[in-house]
Order: structure tokens, then sequence, then C-alpha cells
């Protein structure tokens, strides 16, 4: 575990959130390598360098990563101009999926730029308290130097640590077991290398995820990037709610949209997984709310791939923070499978390769104790010239493997798209 470095640590730090007059700030900010984000059609947060951080393994990862976000904006002395969910202090999340081995961290940014409802702010955290300076337009304190956006000339795939070939029978093995009842649903996922001639710059893959899927929040958090369309949770103040994918379908040559979107809701196959990830969600969030209601399923369309939608809402009883519901969420069976044990267990022994952060909890939260925590779905782990893509399938017991591995490969496009460029 790290936090703020020494010379930081010695002092109070300052907070201070102000608003800008621009709302089309996060379309327009020069960000610089390593940024940042949890974007949606224009709106959310982008932030840059390091005030603190904090790193976890472990089973009680959620736990500690609470605890140490609590005494941290403790000790900050903040000057919130602004008061909206995501003003004042801020930490980007991404938590990993499985207790081990597991790598989860949070990071505190220098600067936060937000946008919610067409208001928009600039945030500084560090410096002593008091020494609020900075400009009051849309410059933003901080940055000096921005490198132009790299594209990287070629990319090609590999095989990453589960390929294809292995992830067709561990299907065929995992709809067996369903089969003969040992459990009712699982996630399973496999990975592809991206390999491209250069140094991957983030910014890019952000950008060409953005532009293609305005629907989705499009994410960074220290390496992994990606678009998820789905929203584990969201909090603020007394209410919560989520968004649950399960059971997809894809485009066809010569087969109307509409159609397919009728044969996804008329599935009994898709609607089974899908009851199960509402259900497993539903449960979970239950007895932390006094009221609950499920609006759904609907299909939800992108450019890839269509989902079976529903919509959580609830009325908190306490005041449990973000971070406190996303342990008791997480994972649903929406990228594990129900039940939650046996699922967590087949997903271990089949695919025998650490997801990582891939299918964790993955957004921001401020200090409220709000914020947004979506899946870390359709995403990649960049490490230099290699991003590590992931691609997962939700079986039942009438799952087909060729059909789950077409399922996989399409839901590979975006980053994909991404990487290439137009």
């Amino acid at each position: 575990m790290t936090t703020a470095p020494a010379s930081r640590a010695r002092h109070r730090l300052g907070v201070h959130s102000r608003r800008v007059a621009d709302a089309g700030l996060l379309g327009r900010l020069p960000a610089p390598t390593g940024a940042l984000a949890w974007v949606r059609d224009g709106a959310g947060l982008v932030g840059w360098g390091e005030a603190a951080r904090f790193e976890v393994s472990g089973p009680d990862r959620f736990a500690a990563a609470d605890r140490w976000w609590r005494e941290f904006t403790a000790a900050l002395e903040v000057r919130d101009e602004v008061g909206v969910p995501g003003s004042g202090p801020v930490a980007f999340v991404s938590l990993a999926f499985a207790d081990r081995p597991g790598h989860s961290v949070l990071v505190v940014p220098e600067v936060v730029a937000g946008v919610r409802d067409g208001e928009a702010w600039v945030t500084t955290i560090g410096g002593r308290p008091g020494a609020h300076g900075g400009p009051r337009d849309t410059a933003l304190p901080g940055v000096t130097e921005v490198r132009p956006v790299r594209r990287p000339s070629s990319v090609r795939y590999t095989d990453g640590r589960f390929p294809v070939p292995a992830y067709r029978e561990a299907v065929r093995a995992a709809v067996a077991r369903m089969r003969a009842g040992e459990l009712a649903k699982v996630v399973l996922a496999h990975d592809v290398l991206a390999v491209a001639d250069s140094p991957i710059d983030e910014r890019f893959v952000l950008e060409g995820l953005a532009r293609r899927y305005q629907g989705c929040w499009v994410y960074a958090v220290d390496g992994l990037v990606g678009a998820t369309p789905e929203l584990l949770l969201r909090r603020s103040g007394a209410v919560v709610d989520s968004r649950v994918l399960a059971g997809t379908t894809w485009p066809r040559a010569g087969v109307p949209d509409d159609d397919l979107a009728a044969a996804l809701l008329a599935s009994g196959k898709d609607l089974a997984e899908h009851e199960y990830a509402v259900r497993s969600l539903t449960d979970a969030l239950r007895p932390f709310c006094a009221a609950m209601s499920v609006d759904g399923p609907s299909v939800l369309r992108l450019p890839n791939v269509s989902h079976l939608s529903s919509d959580v809402v609830g009325t908190l009883s306490g005041t449990p923070s973000l971070l406190r519901l996303g342990e008791a969420l997480h994972p649903t069976a929406a990228v594990g499978g129900t039940p939650r044990a046996a699922a967590v267990a087949v997903i271990e022994e089949l695919e025998g390769m650490d997801r990582g952060r891939y299918a964790g909890p993955v957004g921001w939260v401020d200090g409220n104790g709000d914020g947004e925590l979506g899946v870390a779905l359709r995403c990649a782990r960049v490490e230099g010239r290699t991003a590590r893509l992931f691609a997962g399938c939700g079986l039942v017991a009438d799952s087909d493997p060729d059909a789950e591995v077409r399922e996989a490969h399409a839901k590979t496009q975006p980053l994909r798209e991404a990487l290439e460029g137009p």
C-alpha cells in the first residue's frame, strides 16, 4: 500500500473546486499523457497528476480502500464553491475482480475537470491550505506541457493467456456443469494481445472510444482503458441506481436491427441470463434500501452489440459509502454468475488466468462517499506497446460454445477500432 509522498504528508493538503464558464470543457482539454477519465456523453470527470495513491490486494480491498479514503479526506482542507457530486476531493477507483492475486488502486489527481448537468468546474488538490491559486477560466493549473496524441501506424493481434481454442473448451465444460445442476450461470472470459509498432497512447484510445460509444462510460485508471455500457452503482446522497446488462446479440448480415432486438426479447436463454443478473444485484442491494424499483428489460443498442438492459433505483435507509455498497454487490451475476461462490470457483478453475481489474468496479468516489462505479468491461490493460484486451460472455445451460466465441469476438470490436483508429 502507498499513500501521498512524504513531502506532502508533512502538512494538510488544500482542495479547491471553482466553477468555470465553458460547459464544453471535457471535449477540448489538452489532456497530458496518463490522464484519468470517467466520461459519458460529454459529461463526467477527467484528472491528471497524482496527489496521492493507495494500492491494496486481497479480499478486504473494498473495506481497506474505503477506510483509507475516509482517513485521507478527513485530513484535507476543502474549499468547494460548486457543491455537486464530483466536486471537492475525488479519487479515481479501479478494483480487482478476484480476491487473489488481485491488485486494486485509488488515484487522487492533482487536477480534476468536471462537467455535470451543463455546469463545469476545475478542482486542484495539493499545496498548503489557503494556497488556492490558479485561473478561473479553462486554463488548467499544473499542465505546462502537453505532448501531441500519437496514433500507432500498425497493430497486430496474438493469443493472450487464455486463447480462443481453450476458451471454447472451457465454455463446453461450464455448460456441462450447468446441465448437471452444479450452478445456474457463469461468466467466462478470454484475452487477446494487441501489439503496436510504438508505445500506445491511452489518449488516442480514449478519444476513439468516446467518439464511437457515446452511450457508454469511457474510463481510464492506472493503465486500464475502456468503454463500459454497464453501471454497477451510482450513489448520490440517499439515491442509488444501477444499469444491469445481461443477454446479448450482435449484428448479422441481412438481419434488420429491429428483428435482432425482437429475437433478443423473446429468447428464453437470454431472458434467463438477464434475470439471474438482476436478481443478484437486487438481492445484494435490498438490505441497504428502504425502497427499490426495477424497470426492464429493454434492449440497449450499441454499434457492436445489443444487450438486454434493466434499470434499478433504490432509496438508502442508512449512509453506506459507494465503496461499501460496491463490496456488497461485486461480483454480480452479470460478471460472475450464480450462485456467486460456485461461479467464482468455476471461473478460477476453468479460466486459469488472472483477470486483474477486468470486470471489477471502476469509476470515482468523492469526499461525501458519492460517486459512480461501472463494471470494467470492453477494456484493455495498456503497458508500453502492448494492450491486453478482455472479453467475456454469460453462460447458461443452453449456451453454444461456438456462438459464445463469436459474441466474445464482437465484444472486442470497440478496443480494436479504438487502437487502430478511423
